[in-house]
């Protein structure tokens, strides 16, 4: 007799969201991650690519700088090279209107979407700078201006979800809920937006990730018990895709940008933070993240194809990134 898997089959499922005008799905799923012999995956997990409004100079990691070399200043040639590095989405943060650094008002930010916008023909990010105010003034206009352009704007948090969220709804756009680290408080905000009018397939959901480490393991249990209570008990308040912003974390870590010479003994600099990149893609996927949203394009090339031989099965393809060996 023929060995049989034994399978699940989960009751629950999460909601599918058109992302942009180009209405590029995500979510649909109804089992836990990887599990393509217990359930379906009609969408496979989307990855975004950072940018920003203005030059980060000394502020991005010399592995980052040196792959996006030439269009740093410019957010729509960075984007246009984004999209040719194989991102699905393109994440347009506004580092300027930081309240903090120039604080740059909604002209400024309109101005660089609007740079985004025509340079790609996939869907966008329009992320804040985790300032309740400043997001909630800055993506307010942001919406208006671009009305039923399905922008993806975020991020949208318990104190700043009626404006953004009354904005998002009034002009056709979806929103990325944060929440910190809890299940609870992210389902809380979930039904405040919905309470709003806003509907399912156009929210997507921000648990917060932290950096490899503690925070990478704490943040992985509440996405994986987040997609339990989506499957398993059926809660509709968190049966939303959700996205992972890690790449952030992950590159301004002392780990990544400590030079090779200095410290041999962690491994090539150029690559180590591609590595720890790439280990937490993973790691989160299958937490049941659908979103990745990433930063180095070696780190996209080798996480797609892993995407690729997990759902689709086969053989890893050619001219994949190459991982120098440290000899100790």
């Amino acid at each position: 007799m023929a060995f049989q898997i034994p399978t699940v089959k989960f009751s629950g499922k999460i909601n599918e969201v058109p992302l942009g005008p180009q209405k590029v799905l995500v979510g649909g799923q109804n089992a836990y991650s990887f599990h393509t012999f217990e359930g379906k995956f009609p969408h496979k997990p989307l990855i975004s690519l950072d940018v920003w409004d203005h030059n980060p100079g000394e502020e991005m990691a010399a592995p980052l700088a040196e792959a996006f070399k030439g269009v740093l200043g410019d957010p729509g040639a960075w984007a246009k090279k984004c999209v040719e590095y194989g991102a699905d989405i393109v994440c347009l943060h506004l580092k300027s209107s930081d309240p903090n650094g120039t604080n740059t008002g909604p002209a400024e930010a309109i101005a660089a979407v609007q740079k985004v916008v025509d340079a790609v023909s996939v869907p966008v990010i329009v992320f804040g700078v985790d300032n309740k105010d400043k997001d909630a003034e800055t993506l307010a206009a942001v919406a208006e201006k671009f009305a039923n352009k399905n922008l993806i704007l975020g991020p949208v948090t318990d104190k700043n979800y009626k404006q953004i969220g009354a904005q998002a709804l009034a002009y056709g756009h979806t929103v990325i809920a944060r929440s910190p680290i809890d299940v609870n408080l992210a389902k809380q905000l979930n039904i405040l937006l919905t309470g709003l009018g806003l509907p399912k397939d156009r929210l997507i959901g921000d648990p917060t990730t932290g950096g490899l480490g503690y925070g990478m393991e704490y943040g992985y249990s509440v996405m994986e018990r987040t997609t339990m209570a989506a499957l398993v008990q059926q809660d509709d308040a968190l049966q939303q895709p959700l996205i992972s912003f890690f790449g952030e974390d992950v590159w301004k870590s002392k780990e990544a940008n400590l030079p090779t010479a200095e410290h041999p003994n962690m491994g090539d600099a150029q690559c180590r933070g591609v590595l720890m990149e790439v280990t937490e893609a993973i790691a989160v996927l299958g937490a049941g993240i659908s979103i990745l949203a990433m930063r180095h394009p070696a780190s996209v090339k080798l996480v797609k194809e892993y995407i690729k031989l997990i759902y689709d099965g086969g053989a890893p393809g050619g001219g994949l990134p190459e991982v120098p060996i440290t000899k100790f």
